[in-house]
């Protein structure tokens, strides 16, 4: 997927996973990251034009839900906002690799400021990931 955003900075996050090898597979062949540094406990991805870090840990964290325009969105997550097409790129290659949705990817606050596409999904080891897209980008910050 082409990275839109170049010019932003770019954001570094490291979540705990329990499987490094199942996680890494994730990444790479259903999400298309690619790899880059890795050691025995903790791999690095160019996620979407951002770095994240998985580090292999003994137990998975524990996840909060709270109520989101009708879902029940985890607490703890992270994603990225993609350009439109891009997130329907992504939402079909997930569909074709029929993956299972925590949120099913559908169309958030439809007709209000900050209306959005929305899709959740876990990793392998549990981790809730976001995958949102707004059709107007200036209205990321709407309220």
């Amino acid at each position: 997927m082409k990275n839109e955003q170049a010019a932003l900075p770019r954001f570094h996050l490291a979540v705990g996973v329990t499987d490094l090898v199942k996680s890494r597979d994730f990444f790479v062949s259903t999400l298309g990251c690619e790899i880059g540094r890795t050691d025995e406990r903790w791999i690095d991805f160019n996620f979407f034009g951002h770095q994240l870090t998985i580090h292999l840990v003994d137990d998975p964290i524990s996840v909060s839900h709270n109520s989101v325009d009708g879902d029940q969105v985890p607490a703890f997550h992270f994603g990225v906002i993609l350009d439109w097409d891009n997130w329907h790129e992504l939402k079909a290659r997930l569909l074709k690799e029929n993956c299972t949705f925590l949120i099913e990817p559908h169309v958030r606050f439809e007709g209000q400021p900050g209306e959005q596409a929305t899709l959740f999904l876990k990793e392998p080891c549990g981790n809730a990931l976001e995958f949102k897209s707004f059709k107007d980008m200036s209205l990321l910050f709407a309220r």
